[in-house]
This record gives C-alpha cells, structure tokens and sequence, in this order.
C-alpha cells in the first residue's frame, strides 16, 4: 500500500529554506538558555538512557484526548475542564524537553520540528484559552476550543512521528554497527604503526572504527556517534593520554574513550565499543562479547 497522496507534502518541510532564517536566530538562544550541562543532559535524556521527550508527551495527549470524548459526552464538563488543566500543566517539561532535542538536531530535522513546534504550541494556547472559557462559565466555545487545539495537536504529533521514525530524531545510529559488522577476531594494524594519543581511522569488514593508542592500551569505537552518526575521528580529544580521555563530537556529543559511555549529551546511547588485543605484533579487535 502506498503513502496517501495528501501526506507527501510533509516530506518536503525538511528541504523547506525559508525556515532556515528562524532555526539560526532560536537555535543559539536555546544553546545559552540551557545551562549547565547537566540541565541540558536530563533534558535531553542521558540519565535515562534514552530521549525522555516521547515519554513525557504522553500525559498531555492522553489527558486531551481524554477531555475530546468527554466533551461530546452530557454532565461530564468539570471533569473534561480538570482533565485541560492537567494537560496543560503536564505539557511544560514535554515543552522543554522537545526543544532541547531540537536546538542540536540536524539542519533537515530543525526544519520539520520548528512547525511541529508550532503545531503543539498553538495547540497549548488554545488549551489555555479553552480551560479559561470553561472556567468562566463559555462551556460551548471552550469545547469548540478543545476540538479545534486537539486537530492541532494532532497534526503536531504526526509531525512528531516523521520526526522520530522517518528522520530518526533521537534513534541510536550506531546501533547497526552491532548486526553489520564481521564476528570474531580481525586485524587493524601494527601496534607500532598506531601513533601515540592520537585517534586514527580503520576499518574492518567496511565498517570504520576510531582508534586511539595509549601505550600498550589500544581503545577502538564505531567512528559513529549515537546521535546523529557523525564520526567520532573529526571530534575533539580531551586528554588523550589519560583513562578518562573523551571525545566530542560536531553536534556537541562527549562520549568516554575508554568505555564508549555518554559523558553529555545529546546522545543518550554509548558509543560502540569493541574489544580489543595485541596478537604478536598486530592489533586486533572484535564485537564485545556477551
């Protein structure tokens, strides 16, 4: 079955320049509003593993969707009102949170997400004017609000769904190293020929891999990030010569060396790490293995 006709349009918001302009001037109000790190690492998820951003927007949705059947439902007014509020109040840390994964997404990906930004909020707006009608005693108009803020709010999520599943906003994109790459042991070089604390590139079975020697200690990572698959060998290296050496990649990413742990975000899911051993003279390496 192919896509409906009517949904292709929304393929084109990524390639859509015109919005280019407004992701320049939010993008960097974002970036200073959300500091410290730390704060912007439980926006994005981190601790948690994985974006938070799908999870907390399920309060708001399934309150709304639960005030739109109320509504066309007798005597159940107070209980659809309280159900807005709810809503409303819930959809704040989903707020926060979506922008936070957006201000370090991907020029494509700001694009969709700045009208699916738009959607929602406008949405939340009319909540907000909804609630204040219903509370004031415009029970009809605050229920016609209702309809028309949860159309938007659909639209929002749909919006949402091509960001998360056709775009791949949030997926781990190093997660296909683990099924493509070659089982068992494969050489990469000579020990001698990998220079001291500094990362080069190799590559087995076409698979690239970021390596970085510390002596005898040989540390190899999927030159992948998690988060938006941009190659870890064109980060910056932060104290090569120590244990807790990290990388940071161009989206801002910080991944640790020696374990391919997420330092700061916005990935939330490590780096491919895969083992490694001096065989004779060679360096070898291999899928970690359960």
């Amino acid at each position: 079955m192919r896509e409906l006709p009517f949904l292709k349009p929304v393929a084109k918001l990524e390639d859509l320049r015109v919005l280019d302009p407004v992701v320049d001037r939010l993008r960097p109000l974002l970036l200073k509003v959300m500091k410290p790190r730390a704060l912007e690492d439980v926006l994005h998820g981190v601790p948690a593993g994985h974006p938070v951003h799908p999870v907390l927007v399920q309060i708001p949705v399934g309150t709304w969707t639960s005030a739109a059947l109320l509504d066309a439902l007798p005597g159940t007014a107070r209980t659809a009102r309280l159900l807005v509020g709810v809503g409303l109040v819930a959809a704040a840390p989903a707020i926060l949170t979506g922008w936070a994964d957006w201000a370090r997404s991907g020029r494509r990906e700001q694009r969709v997400g700045l009208v699916h930004a738009a959607a929602n909020e406008i949405g939340w707006v009319l909540y907000a004017l909804s609630w204040a009608d219903r509370r004031w005693g415009s029970e009809g108009r605050g229920r016609v609000l209702g309809w028309t803020a949860y159309g938007l709010i659909g639209v929002g999520g749909y919006l949402g769904g091509h960001l998360g599943y056709r775009q791949a906003v949030g997926a781990n994109r190093a997660q296909a190293v683990l099924t493509r790459f070659p089982a068992g042991w494969h050489p990469i070089g000579a020990l001698e020929d990998l220079p001291e604390e500094a990362p080069v590139r190799r590559e087995v079975g076409g698979e690239q891999l970021f390596v970085l020697r510390r002596g005898g200690r040989v540390d190899v990572l999927a030159d992948v990030s998690s988060h938006l698959g941009e190659p870890l060998s064109d980060g910056v290296l932060t104290d090569p010569g120590h244990g807790r050496a990290t990388v940071t990649t161009s989206a801002g990413s910080e991944f640790e060396i020696a374990t391919g742990e997420v330092v700061h975000g916005p990935a939330t899911a490590p780096a491919v790490r895969l083992e490694s051993r001096v065989n004779g003279d060679l360096v070898e390496v291999r899928l970690p293995q359960p």
